[in-house]
């Protein structure tokens, strides 16, 4: 009896379930796009990793001489010499520009004559030359 009672049972449910198949497929897939909704949420919405490194200051030498003879041999003026030095420092041109109360074009100007004097291409290329030849610290 009772095995005919789980007969019973089963047969109404798979009868309910294929009568009612599409209702359990728009389920099974809705629950399946949610759960996929929300990992890619999750995923998007982590926070990047920033490494942020330190930068060693290094202070001038308290002992450097500037090769006076050289500059004067180029002909550097003392307004190239800052902005040699600023170059040196890391600054854009229009961080200069703000530093020596002059225009961009001022600056642009300097780095170019000065490009020409000490016969480079790159402001790196200069700044090493400079560095060698001990005309900034």
């Amino acid at each position: 009896m009772a095995a005919l009672l789980f007969l019973m049972r089963w047969m109404e449910f798979r009868i309910q379930l294929v009568s009612q198949s599409t209702e359990v497929y728009v389920a099974i897939i809705a629950v399946i796009f949610t759960a996929l909704g929300i990992w890619v949420a999750l995923s998007l919405a982590k926070p990047k990793t920033v490494v942020i490194e330190r930068v060693k200051t290094v202070e001038k030498p308290s002992d450097f001489v500037r090769n006076e003879a050289l500059i004067e041999k180029l002909g550097l003026s003392t307004r190239e010499q800052e902005v040699l030095q600023f170059m040196a420092d890391g600054l854009t041109n229009n961080e200069i520009a703000e530093k020596l109360f002059v225009s961009l074009n001022t600056v642009k100007t300097h780095s170019s004559n000065l490009f020409a004097k000490l016969d480079v291409n790159r402001r790196t290329q200069a700044i090493d030359f400079a560095k060698k030849n001990r005309l900034i610290s």
